[in-house]
């Protein structure tokens, strides 16, 4: 029995905060995953080039780098375009009303939210592999099918719904679920920006009680719990979308 000396409430809400980031990152990967797939698979050069782009630059760059990339130059990005719009307005109702005296309703400044960085970090990294696994999971499903649908007069978003995506899904399921797993054990980075999930809590419960061993312990076994739950459900699920394969 590991004794973490009073920490376990905050480690539990830690743990919660973790499991929160994780399944908002999973729905913004999705539809980042779903676009790009779709990009990739469109007839228009311009579509195909930029889900390129986007899936190489991030498969190129480690996760912490890019956590830091997006999360402080993110932040300077949008005070520096905030700025330069307040300049904007500024200089144009001057120009226009000189004796008019104009305040700006806009923030001068902009403290991103962790929570939301991480999120949208997350999201945003794991959409580029998601892009891969829907990319593949459409073309494995045969396009004689979809034809026959339009000959029986199906719209493509009939068709879609009807044929296309319940096959699909069957085909995704095996790298949605890897995705899934490696995006829940990545949320450990948000712990690098601030954000007080389970990971950071454990490292300054550590640091204050001098037991690494124990607090980083506990945290592994979280994690653990999470994945197994997380592979028994992906089970239940492909288990579900195979049954008329058998």
């Amino acid at each position: 029995m590991l004794d973490l000396q009073g920490y376990e409430a905050s480690i539990l809400k830690g743990a919660v905060l973790t499991i929160e980031v994780a399944i908002l990152s999973l729905i913004l990967a999705m539809v980042l995953g779903m676009l790009g797939a779709l990009a990739k698979l469109a007839p228009y050069k311009w579509a195909r080039a930029i889900a390129t782009l986007y899936t190489t630059i991030i498969r190129g760059i480690p996760d912490l780098v890019l956590m830091m990339l997006i999360f402080f130059g993110g932040q300077i990005l949008l005070n520096n375009s905030l700025y330069a719009v307040n300049e904007w307005l500024n200089n144009w109702f001057a120009s226009s009303d000189p004796n008019h005296e104009w305040t700006s309703y806009l923030p001068d400044y902009i403290d991103v939210s962790p929570f939301i960085a991480g999120i949208l970090t997350i999201g945003f990294i794991f959409g580029a592999y998601m892009a891969e696994t829907f990319r593949g999971a459409i073309m494995a499903v045969d396009k004689g099918e979809m034809e026959a649908a339009k000959a029986y007069g199906m719209s493509s978003a009939l068709a879609f719904r009807r044929i296309l995506l319940p096959q699909m899904i069957r085909h995704a399921l095996p790298g949605f679920g890897n995705n899934w797993l490696v995006l829940l054990k990545t949320t450990a980075l948000v712990s690098i920006i601030g954000l007080e999930d389970m990971v950071r809590v454990s490292s300054l419960a550590a640091g204050s009680t001098k037991m690494p061993f124990t607090f980083y312990m506990a945290v592994s076994i979280i994690f653990l719990l999470f994945t197994s739950v997380s592979t028994g459900f992906l089970k239940l699920v492909e288990r579900k979308f195979s049954i008329h394969v058998r």
